[in-house]
């Protein structure tokens, strides 16, 4: 049985009137990259900081290791915080700051000298010891903030939107070293974002919130690939939704009539028995644009539409497509030579195939 670092039980906070946090159930095991993604007032910092000692909850069960912590004051939890503003203390150079836990701890000297060394030399900053807060740059602030927050080896480490400060490039470059740090330190790691590719970069589990509760858990290929709601789907990448009717089961395939009257294929363990409408979803990565006549791949979807706009875009080439239905459907194609293709023009008539595998299905709202 997997062990669990963090259990939340029916999990309840209000601020007034509004409901910060409704009802959540969340399970995280240990040495886990968890990250809690969604918009803003979605309930994730509130969530993190019930954790931390910083909030309380109203109602429910926060379990650290299988012990309750409702009431624990933050200083006598087994967890360090690390936040977007770094907050060091500008007064103390970088060895300081990263000893500062050692210190109230009353550790031997000895053993801070080699505890800060240590974790120096993990975020890749051996050699700063003896710089201020204010002569680093910020990617360098926050893994100081980093290593001040891991020398104690909690049991978890909170961070919140650690690297939202940083340039597009820096924080690019962040993901990466805080995936690597986790990995070797084998910590628990529980990550707030609103950034959808933050999340899938890092987490071996991402928890999907929306106005207080979880709207799905699961690994970053999981929740991309098999969304279980509209929501999820959109704040996930792009979508393109469709709605049906489930006319008949073939195989391991449902059948789907679409409102535009054209039938496709979903695979049928995503169709529940006594499901009749649905609601099913493509990426536009997944779809292949063809001008009309062409035939698609055998044993792929197909459905027609009508090229509104071709934009390219560097790496690929985005074609918004009306289906008849008057809905405007989405297709990326990858920006590579194809010299027995022919590229549809604005305004022609085409067809967009892809296989049934790619076709997921979503509960509605």
């Amino acid at each position: 049985m997997t062990e669990l670092d963090v259990r939340l039980v029916d999990v309840v906070k209000a601020f007034g009137d509004v409901l910060a946090v409704d009802h959540i159930d969340l399970e995280i095991r240990r040495g886990e990259f968890f990250s809690l993604l969604g918009p803003s007032g979605c309930g994730k910092t509130t969530t993190l900081r019930m954790l931390g000692g910083f909030e309380q909850p109203d109602a429910g069960r926060m379990e650290l290791r299988g012990v309750d912590v409702a009431g624990v004051p933050p200083h006598k939890r087994d967890v360090n915080t690390v936040f977007q503003s770094y907050a060091l203390f500008p007064h103390l150079d970088v060895f300081e700051n990263v000893a500062y836990g050692l210190r109230r701890k009353k550790t031997e000297k000895d053993e801070v000298k080699r505890r800060v060394a240590e974790m120096l030399e993990l975020v890749d900053l051996p050699g700063f010891e003896g710089r201020r807060p204010g002569q680093l740059s910020g990617g360098q602030a926050q893994r100081v903030a980093l290593a001040r927050a891991l020398v104690n080896h909690p049991q978890v480490l909170l961070l919140d939107e650690p690297l939202g400060a940083l340039d597009l490039k820096l924080r690019k470059q962040m993901q990466l070293e805080l995936k690597r740090i986790q990995h070797e330190v084998g910590i628990t790691f529980i990550y707030v974002t609103h950034d959808q590719d933050e999340a899938m970069t890092m987490s071996d589990r991402i928890a999907v919130m929306r106005s207080g509760r979880i709207e799905q858990v699961g690994g970053p290929e999981e929740v991309y690939e098999r969304p279980a709601t509209e929501f999820v789907a959109g704040f996930l990448g792009a979508s393109n939704l469709l709605s049906g009717t489930i006319e008949a089961r073939d195989g391991a395939n449902a059948v789907v009539v679409l409102t535009s009257g054209e039938k496709v294929r979903v695979p049928g363990d995503r169709v529940g028995p006594e499901m009749r409408e649905a609601r099913l979803g493509v990426r536009p990565e997944k779809i292949r644009i063809s001008a009309r006549g062409a035939a698609p791949p055998e044993g792929r979807n197909a459905i027609h539409g009508r090229l509104v706009v071709s934009t390219y875009v560097g790496v690929s080439n985005v074609y918004t497509v009306e289906a008849p239905t008057g809905e405007q459907l989405t297709v990326y194609a990858q920006n590579v030579d194809a010299p027995d293709e022919r590229v549809p023009a604005s305004g022609e008539e085409v067809v967009l195939s892809w296989h049934p595998q790619h076709t997921f299905v979503v509960e509605p709202g």
